[in-house]
């Protein structure tokens, strides 16, 4: 049997007025009975009629998702996210996976009345994406955008602060010789993680083993350390740009019988679900995608209802999560 408002209003204790306020996202209804609505609505696995809604709103219901890939772990944790907390406020998420604002896909997102708000995950060629969701009037919210001068409506994570973190905890376990391997200058969290991994050893006043930009891929870090291995030369550690990164140094290292993390400790960054399976399982800086994908949810409903009217950058700490490939587990 179909669950409706008015058993959500039975289960949590309040009025169907109030269970409709928060469906709606009306900021007058307490923080307390908020959270009653919400918990209902989980139990009973609420879905609002996103039509009638739509139809009531003069809206059409839909939220537009832009992602260059989806074959990234860390990208579909934010997706899953998006989508529950908006399904919870009646909207459905439609996701276009594209590489910039010219492609079909992008396109008909965008066409006037296609959708109700935009989120960009990451994007490339982000100006153009912005130029066109203004004149068109559509609210939008980035996700680790790259340019800062777009911060206005988006959501952010201190990359600099994790990559600070990453190479301050090396240091701390005693290493000199810290290589980092990062993905390409294009993309924000590039920089900012190489300039905290700098700031980390410019404090002792050391220098780096050796930095080496290439592609977020396990090709890269292992061809890396394999070109290391070959000249017969190794860092103590090595702060990877991304779990891809290094998975691939890890590859290259057991391969020649060199134990992590008694002979090389690794640092990645992401903490992506394989980080959690390798052997040694993988230390990494985690991007909590869960706080993101809220965050971002948050501040498209609020430019979508009006009551969102200037910018605002929300920026999320990671978290450094300390695992085998950097500390010896205790017998």
């Amino acid at each position: 049997m179909k669950v409706s408002i008015f058993d959500v209003a039975k289960k949590s204790g309040l009025s169907v007025v109030t269970v409709s306020r928060v469906i709606n996202g009306a900021e007058s209804v307490r923080e307390k009975n908020r959270q009653k609505v919400l918990e209902a609505i989980k139990e009973l696995d609420y879905r609002p009629n996103a039509a009638a809604r739509s139809l009531a709103r003069g809206k059409t219901g839909i939220v537009g998702l832009i992602v260059t890939t989806l074959q990234d772990s860390f990208f579909d944790a934010v997706v899953k996210e998006l989508n529950e907390v908006l399904a919870l406020h009646g909207y459905f998420l439609a996701i276009s996976v594209s590489t910039g604002i010219g492609s079909d896909e992008a396109h008909y997102l965008i066409q006037e009345d296609r959708v109700d708000g935009l989120i960009l995950l990451s994007p490339m060629e982000e100006d153009n994406y912005i130029v066109e969701l203004k004149r068109r009037n559509i609210p939008y919210v980035l996700i680790d955008n790259q340019k800062p001068d777009n911060d206005a409506f988006s959501v952010t994570i201190d990359n600099y602060k994790g990559g600070y973190t990453a190479t301050k905890h090396l240091l701390d376990l005693g290493h000199t010789s810290i290589a980092h391997l990062s993905g390409q200058d294009m993309f924000r969290s590039t920089r900012e993680r190489r300039s905290g991994f700098l700031q980390a050893l410019k404090e002792e006043s050391m220098a780096p083993f050796e930095m080496i930009t290439g592609d977020f891929e396990i090709d890269f870090g292992y061809d890396i350390c394999r070109k290391w291995l070959q000249e017969g030369r190794l860092p103590s550690a090595v702060f990877a740009g991304d779990d891809n990164i290094a998975l691939g140094v890890m590859n290259a290292l057991l391969e020649e019988g060199i134990r992590v993390p008694e002979q090389v400790a690794i640092v990645g960054y992401d903490d992506q679900y394989i980080s959690s399976k390798l052997r040694p399982h993988l230390t990494t800086v985690r991007q909590p995608t869960d706080r993101i994908g809220l965050a971002a949810a948050e501040m498209l409903l609020k430019r979508m209802d009006g009551t969102m009217k200037r910018g605002g950058n929300v920026r999320i700490d990671p978290e450094l999560i300390v695992r085998e490939s950097t500390v010896i587990p205790a017998e």
